[in-house]
C-alpha cells in the first residue's frame, strides 16, 4: 500500500530583493520538508514565489509554525495552505499552447473562456510582453499547459482553437508535449 504524501502550498508576495530564495529554501529544508514543485518570478518590483512542500504532517506542522518569523524577516506576506496528491481520475492529454499578439486587453480572458467553455482545464500559464523587433511595438506571449479529456476529438479542437484564433488576430500553436 502506498503512503498518500503531504503537502503544503506556500505563497509568498513581497519587494523584491536579493537573497528570498535563499532563505524560503533554507527554511524548507530545515524543518527536513523538499520542495517538489514551484514557480518564482518577478513582477513589477514585486518577488512573487508560489511552492509546493512535500513532508511528513509533523514537519509541514513545523513550517507552518515557522512563516510568520519568516515573514518578518523578508518583510512579505506568506499564505500556507495544506493539500494533498493531485486527483488523477480523468484521462487528460498534455498540451501546450503559445499565442502571440500586438498586445491589447482581454486575450488571457478571450483564451481561458474558450477552454473552460469546452471543460478544459489550463493548468499552467505564463505570460509576458516584450518589444518587437524592428518596430519596437508591444508583443504579448502566452505559454499554457492544457489538459485535454482523451475522448475530445483533437484534430476538431484545434480547428476550432485555431478559427477562434484566426478571428481575434492572435498567432497560435496547440500541439501534444512530447516526453
Amino acid at each position: 500500500m502506498t503512503k498518500q504524501k503531504t503537502y503544503l502550498v506556500i505563497s509568498a508576495l513581497g519587494e523584491d530583493h536579493p537573497g528570498i530564495v535563499n532563505q524560503i529554501s533554507k527554511t524548507v529544508l530545515e524543518h527536513g520538508c523538499n520542495i517538489e514543485d514551484s514557480r518564482m518570478t518577478v513582477l513589477g518590483g514585486e518577488f512573487a514565489a508560489i511552492l509546493l512542500v512535500e513532508g511528513k504532517w509533523n514537519t509541514l506542522a513545523k513550517i507552518e509554525n515557522a512563516l510568520p518569523e519568516l515573514e518578518r524577516q523578508l518583510g512579505m506576506t506568506i499564505i500556507s495552505k495544506r493539500t494533498g496528491e493531485r486527483a488523477t481520475g480523468r484521462n487528460l492529454l498534455p498540451y501546450a499552447v503559445d499565442v502571440i499578439s500586438m498586445d491589447h486587453p482581454g486575450i488571457v480572458n478571450n483564451l481561458a473562456g474558450f477552454f473552460a467553455e469546452r471543460k478544459i482545464n489550463i493548468e499552467d500559464m505564463s505570460t509576458s510582453t516584450y518589444a518587437a523587433a524592428h518596430t519596437g511595438t508591444t508583443m504579448f506571449a502566452v505559454h499554457m499547459t492544457v489538459g485535454i479529456p482523451s475522448d475530445m476529438h483533437i484534430a476538431g479542437l484545434r480547428e476550432e482553437f485555431m478559427d477562434y484564433c484566426d478571428g481575434l488576430n492572435l498567432d497560435a500553436v496547440l500541439e501534444p508535449i512530447k516526453g
